[in-house]
């Protein structure tokens, strides 16, 4: 699926965070949108690639793409759909 990252309605930038913060602060950031929105998160290291994804899929959000950053391929931009229930 193409998406247009420019859609998404917030960007969060937690490059410079470490577990469990990467996996915390998206978590509330999702947590502070509406139902649809997009959240664009842009991470780094092996870690969060993995956690970030999978903790936005078992809340009940879309992981919409995952693309190498243009600007870093060291970061990886990930684009979730928040779901209609956030647990």
């Amino acid at each position: 699926m193409t998406v247009n990252t420019q859609q998404a309605t917030r960007l969060l930038d937690v490059t410079r965070d470490t577990c469990p913060m990467t996996f915390v602060r998206t978590r509330l950031a999702l947590e502070r949108l509406s139902a649809g929105d997009l959240l664009l998160v842009l991470v780094r290291g092996d870690e969060p690639r993995d956690s970030v994804p999978r903790m936005a899929e078992a809340q009940g959000h879309a992981v919409l793409a995952r693309t190498e950053s243009e600007a870093d391929p060291a970061v990886l931009e990930i684009l979730i759909r928040r779901g209609a229930i956030g647990r």
